[in-house]
């Protein structure tokens, strides 16, 4: 039943995949669809392994947000999915912000709230915990007991947005629904947490970073808090054409949702607030020890911001972005200048000694909630030393963790994702 769930649900991304494709061809900023598929199919990807013994976890609504306008875009009630810790982490919490993408104008975030990015009421009600959510120490060595939860995104600019649009029904409250998220575990046991961990992936990841001290700040100075973000180092860099596609996205994003207000304002007292949107241009202010786990040619990126459709109208790099198998030598070189980019960006960042960095070269989108790519026989490694591995030495300071791979193609533990051509 697991299996045939998973290949339903696989057949169902891909068939959607091909119409997200094709839309791009027409709304070059429009970003948001496949950014939710690229994330749901590195997640299902995940899974194919059939963990089928995974935990599985229930929702719950945050029934005290209503009140405080904390809502999903649609109006409904935000929630999470929380699995006890016990033993030695019962007084640890590990917060995983569910990522899933952007809407940029009205008529995305229309859509998107006829979805689980924007309304709990299509919000599974159980979800499986794998990954760096496992409750099993042989795939979770160092969180397995920890208090672990999945926070639901569902306002569409990575818990940052207070904004409206009354017209078309829309509730841009993701910097509320994240204060509502915090109040609401703090009165479950976390403000009595010794030890914490806020963690995202994607869109999840960059708002981990642009949440990251506002965190630390709910605990006292004697809890040991620190951040991760996985895939969430989104590049303002130039596409195949020498366009800003996620620039020009992000754009949209920062300025219907009204996240100027929430951005870091050592940040926005000297750039624009789409810059400030951008982690580039954010973590080196970021106080609170922070982890960058990142793929070096990270595949979503390559899709949707360094070579979407809308940017390659030829279709030169059409197989190119669905498999790198495919790529010519000059498309290559293209994103070995990515790769310089990404190097660059965590240059600075690198150097304080509180900082963790694990930069691996794959093309890959995701990797902490993924069993395989999070901790399995077969993990991806940078130095015989697996991405699980390597967030617990840094966290737990057992060793200071700076991994960063050589250039592709000499990493053949990458666990690469390939897409079906459109």
């Amino acid at each position: 039943m697991v299996m045939r769930m998973f290949w339903v649900g696989f057949v169902v991304v891909l068939v959607y995949g091909k119409w997200v494709d094709g839309f791009l061809e027409f709304n070059e900023t429009e970003l948001s669809y496949i950014e939710s598929y690229a994330h749901d199919e590195a997640s299902n990807f995940g899974s194919s392994k059939v963990y089928s013994n995974a935990v599985m976890v229930g929702l719950t609504l945050i029934q005290s947000a209503g009140a405080k306008g904390a809502v999903c875009l649609d109006g409904t009630l935000p929630g999470y999915h929380l699995h006890r810790g016990h033993g030695s982490g019962a007084n640890s919490w590990l917060i995983q912000l569910e990522g899933g993408g952007w809407c940029n104008n009205i008529r995305t975030c229309v859509y998107r709230k006829t979805t689980r990015r924007g309304s709990s009421s299509y919000m599974e009600k159980q979800i499986s915990f794998t990954g760096i959510l496992s409750n099993k120490a042989q795939e979770n060595p160092d969180f397995f007991n920890w208090n672990r939860v999945k926070v639901r995104y569902c306002d569409g600019a990575s818990f940052t947005g207070d904004s409206e649009n009354k017209a078309a029904q829309l509730h841009f409250r993701g910097e509320r629904i994240w204060l509502a998220a915090m109040e609401d575990l703090m009165s479950k046991g976390m403000r009595y947490s010794n030890q914490a961990l806020l963690s995202g992936c994607s869109a999840g990841g960059l708002a981990a970073i642009l949440h990251c001290d506002k965190f630390r700040n709910l605990f006292p100075r004697t809890t040991r808090v620190k951040c991760l973000s996985d895939a969430g180092l989104f590049l303002d860099a130039a596409d195949v054409s020498g366009g800003r596609t996620l620039r020009n996205m992000y754009s949209g994003v920062v300025g219907l949702q009204g996240v100027k207000q929430n951005l870091p304002r050592i940040c926005t007292n000297h750039l624009d607030p789409t810059s400030c949107f951008f982690p580039q241009n954010i973590i080196g202010h970021v106080k609170t020890p922070l982890f960058i786990l990142n793929a070096a040619y990270d595949s979503w990126q390559i899709q949707s911001s360094l070579a979407p459709a809308s940017a390659d109208p030829h279709g030169y790099w059409h197989e190119c972005r669905l498999n790198h198998a495919k790529c010519s030598a000059s498309q290559i070189g293209f994103l070995q200048g990515f790769r310089n980019q990404v190097l660059n960006a965590v240059r600075g960042f690198s150097m304080s000694r509180q900082n963790g960095l694990f930069i691996n070269s794959c093309f890959a989108h995701c990797q902490t909630e993924r069993q395989d790519t999070w901790f399995a026989d077969d993990s991806p490694v940078v130095g015989n030393k697996a991405i699980a591995i390597a967030v617990g030495d840094w966290y737990f300071e057992r060793a200071a963790v700076k991994d960063i791979d050589c250039p592709y193609p000499c990493d053949k533990s990458c666990h690469n994702l390939v897409f079906r051509s459109a």
